[in-house]
């Protein structure tokens, strides 16, 4: 069955390439192209964008810098991530638009739902920037709760492996895939990592559910927008 409505994350290493950080603008075209595909199907995408590509907040907390004070600059590097991504997607024809949970009108719309709503109807892929606008929210968690709010039928997680293993696949060589995982063994397993358990939690609570993918597959987004069964689906 085909999905009318998808929020996608993106991480922000992923945004980074192969530079490990910083915006990498190919990977951007490489996901305007993929949500193109995603989008002639008849698929309304909802995208989020972490920042771990410049200012991931629980890190850089400390030595002085308040907790709240690092996730306000994690949210305002989601924004910046939110900015070029639009720019990009604009420029490889599709129409796109910024919303922000903070404050930004000089370079963003503020985000509300009747607004996303608006902008989903007439076609457009939705950048959320800001996370949930508060502190100690990770995007992970973001993409849940603004999933669920605008009626999403699945979170996606893109990622860089092809679904959810019950140990690291990259150091682990009889790592076993799991084609449908629930969410009480994503939340009980401290070896699956895939999302923040919060998130996880949220999801769990709401019967939202969770399709973890390998984003680096060429139309895999487009294929599983479609119906087909891709990646791991925590359910």
């Amino acid at each position: 069955m085909a999905y009318k409505r998808l929020l996608l994350k993106i991480s922000g290493e992923q945004l980074s390439g192969e530079h490990g950080t910083g915006f990498d603008p190919s990977v951007a075209d490489y996901f305007a192209n993929e949500i193109k595909a995603a989008v002639t199907t008849g698929t309304q995408i909802v995208v989020v964008a972490g920042a771990g590509n410049l200012v991931r907040g629980s890190q850089v907390a400390g030595n002085g810098i308040r907790r709240v004070t690092a996730d306000h600059m994690g949210m305002l590097s989601g924004l910046i991530n939110a900015l070029a991504l639009t720019d990009v997607f604009e420029a490889n024809g599709l129409e796109t638009r910024c919303l922000s949970n903070i404050f930004a009108d000089q370079v963003a719309e503020h985000y509300s739902f009747r607004r996303a709503e608006k902008h989903l109807a007439s076609g457009k892929v939705i950048i959320i920037a800001g996370g949930i606008g508060r502190p100690y929210f990770t995007h992970d968690t973001a993409a849940v709760n603004l999933g669920l709010e605008l009626g999403c039928d699945a979170v996606i997680k893109a990622t860089k492996v092809d679904g959810v293993y019950d140990k690291d696949p990259a150091k682990f060589s009889d790592a076993v895939k799991y084609d449908e995982l629930s969410f009480q063994q994503a939340v009980e397993n401290e070896n699956i990592q895939v999302m923040d358990k919060a998130a996880i939690g949220l999801a769990m609570e709401q019967h939202m559910p969770v399709v973890v993918l390998d984003s680096n597959v060429p139309g895999n987004i487009a294929k599983l927008a479609a119906g087909e069964k891709i990646g791991t689906v925590i359910s």
